[in-house]
């Protein structure tokens, strides 16, 4: 009876001892992960909590705690490259209306000083001034478009429209402009009507941004292009030319909100970097996706595809 309630009083002993020391270890453990999270936090560094342990709990905890760092750095990264394109956007934007009210300034400024304007010449200097006007004007537009868009304040409801009309309308609307520039005009259509859930306005709008910007950015490639074709269930419209292009690294960011060009060596989509936003916006508010495909001198191409409907 005696060597029992030894052994039963050993057993206690022990099982207490590890109690105690597992208390003791997970104290140890918690002090360490308050430590280091504290030091990630007041240092800023991209480290991670990193500790060998058989507690499920804790490695429950580890996982969690780690993928809350993770998400708070993507969170910061996001919102730097945000602010990074806001300062580049306004310092855009600044010099794109400088340019044209420094040429309002000057034009103004001979009609009402110069007393040798005689009125053709005062008319005409007025028709540039609207010009000028008119350019700020659009890209103030654009500004606005943008912003009402991504906020959600500018409803498309969406209707059966046809996408072969479209499509040739636009390209009809820019030939003139493209054949003065002795660029040749290529258009693929099918042979039966394609018909898609949209919006006539957007997509109009799309096709113009596309098509205006394959005749100013890819004119050196003698030729401007657009094709819709049909795949299993969906249409592709295919805008293209075969200009300079844009290299690999821009391809890769080139979508990317408020996103502008920064070498001077290849100047395609220089300026506000509105354009291919609002575009990309329209696609995707139509329920369709976007693309690039640029090999330079060959083809550069934006690709929008939407779901067909049966009509």
């Amino acid at each position: 009876m005696v060597t029992f309630l030894l052994c039963v009083i050993t057993a206690l002993l022990l099982m207490n001892g590890l109690q105690f020391r597992a208390r003791r270890m997970r104290s140890w453990q918690l002090s360490y992960v308050r430590q280091k999270l504290q030091r990630i936090i007041t240092e800023d560094t991209a480290e991670q909590i990193l500790l060998a342990t058989d507690d499920r709990e804790l490695q429950s905890l580890l996982i969690t705690l780690n993928r809350l760092l993770d998400h708070n750095r993507k969170t910061k990264g996001h919102y730097a490259s945000l602010e990074l394109s806001i300062k580049r956007l306004l310092a855009n934007m600044s010099h794109d209306l400088k340019t044209p009210l420094t040429v309002i300034l000057g034009l103004t400024e001979t009609i009402v000083y110069d007393q040798h304007v005689d009125d053709s010449s005062r008319k005409r200097l007025l028709g540039k001034v609207h010009d000028k006007a008119q350019e700020m004007v659009s890209l103030i537009n654009e500004f606005f478009d943008l912003a009402k868009l991504e906020a959600g304040d500018k409803e498309l409801p969406l209707s059966t429209i046809q996408v072969n009309e479209i499509g040739a309308a636009n390209m009809l609307f820019f030939y003139e402009s493209i054949t003065s520039q002795g660029l040749e005009v290529t258009i693929e259509l099918p042979e039966t009507p394609v018909y898609m859930l949209g919006h006539a306005d957007a997509l109009n709008r799309i096709l113009q941004n596309l098509i205006a910007n394959a005749i100013q950015y890819g004119s050196d490639g003698q030729v401007v292009g657009l094709a819709v074709r049909v795949e299993h269930d969906y249409v592709d419209i295919e805008v293209w030319d075969r200009g300079k292009g844009i290299d690999e690294w821009h391809q890769a960011h080139i979508f990317e909100r408020l996103y502008t060009l920064e070498d001077s060596r290849n100047r395609r989509f220089q300026g506000s970097g509105l354009g291919l936003a609002i575009t990309k916006t329209l696609v995707e508010k139509l329920n369709g996706t976007l693309t690039l495909h640029s090999v330079p001198h060959e083809k550069t191409s934006f690709t929008a595809r939407f779901k067909t409907i049966s009509h």
